[in-house]
């Protein structure tokens, strides 16, 4: 359904994108991360048109996005980061304009408005300014307008930025709803959101694709060794720390001392040493109170990804 290959820009001598090359599939919310000024929105101008790029190609549902831009538009909803509204209009008379901007008849124009005011839950508020409109359904409002022409693509740009929680549950619900019938990029800061609602993640830095998968297989990847949050409570005088390094790989972090235990974060190079561990402090009468698996999460991907001193590492 989208299509880039070989993309870079160039804003005068900057690079903004490097030979992005990238695939989405019909249905799928793809989720699009990347530090402040890392390419995203260059990338996003670019699918929608407003940019072109220096050197590449792209398409969407079939259509050159610098030789076709009239259908790609057609078929390709859009809602930026700050909604394009006049707030001095009320909801209908705003989505009957974006409807005549998008060259819908009369009476399909009128069809559309209350199919997606029903299904974005703006029936009740089609005959309000959109000013006097919370935050969360002024967002409603532009993510209505994206949708009136009924585009094969959607591209949210922080979709729930500025949202409270009940907003947030809100706006993610439609969102995976409307992949139903459509094919969503997802571009946003809120790494939760990506870990809800999309089932695979880009993540750009500096200009560049840095991983590309599904939220789950990031984190397991990035997992160097099994880990476990514990809380132990040791037999009287035992001594638990020789026992734990005792052993071949193993390793104790965060320690924390608690009125009768100790709260650790407990690392080993395999997760099979655990129980013999465990037996071992176990036979010796110490108790443990929690053992809870650590797993890396999209934040520790995206920081290990994106952090200038860990790619230079990595390098």
């Amino acid at each position: 359904m989208i299509e880039m290959q070989n993309i870079t820009k160039y804003y005068d001598n900057f690079r903004a994108l490097n030979n992005i090359n990238l695939s989405v599939e019909k249905g799928e919310i793809l989720g699009l991360l990347g530090p402040n000024g890392a390419g995203k929105t260059t990338a996003m101008r670019i699918l929608t048109c407003f940019l072109p790029a220096s050197s590449g190609t792209a398409s969407v549902a079939g259509f050159d996005v610098f030789e076709d831009s009239l259908e790609v538009r057609r078929r390709l909803g859009y809602l930026p980061e700050t909604p394009p509204l006049y707030h001095e209009m009320t909801v209908r008379s705003y989505l009957n304009f974006i409807g005549e901007i998008r060259e819908l008849p009369w009476r399909l124009r009128e069809e559309r408005i209350g199919y997606v005011a029903e299904r974005i839950g703006l029936t009740e508020s089609l005959s309000r300014v959109i000013g006097t409109l919370s935050k969360g359904y002024r967002q409603r409002v532009g993510l209505a307008q994206a949708l009136l022409h009924n585009p094969e693509v959607l591209i949210l740009d922080e979709p729930t930025v500025g949202l409270d929680p009940n907003q947030i549950i809100e706006i993610r619900s439609l969102v995976k709803d409307l992949a139903r019938d459509h094919t969503i990029i997802l571009s946003t800061h809120i790494l939760p959101e990506v870990s809800m609602t999309c089932g695979r993640v880009v993540i750009i830095n500096e200009g560049e694709i840095v991983a590309v998968d599904s939220v789950a297989n990031l984190e397991k990847n990035a997992q160097a060794v099994p880990a476990w949050k514990i809380i132990l409570k040791p037999a009287k005088e035992q001594n638990w720390r020789d026992t734990v390094d005792s052993f071949s790989g193993a390793h104790i972090s965060e320690i924390r001392e608690l009125s009768d235990a100790f709260e650790f974060k407990l690392e080993l190079e395999r997760s099979e040493n655990f129980d013999e561990l465990f037996s071992k402090l176990s036979a010796k009468g110490a108790v443990f109170r929690e053992i809870s698996p650590v797993r890396a999460t999209l934040e520790d991907v995206f920081l290990r990804l994106t952090s200038t001193e860990e790619r230079k590492e990595a390098a």
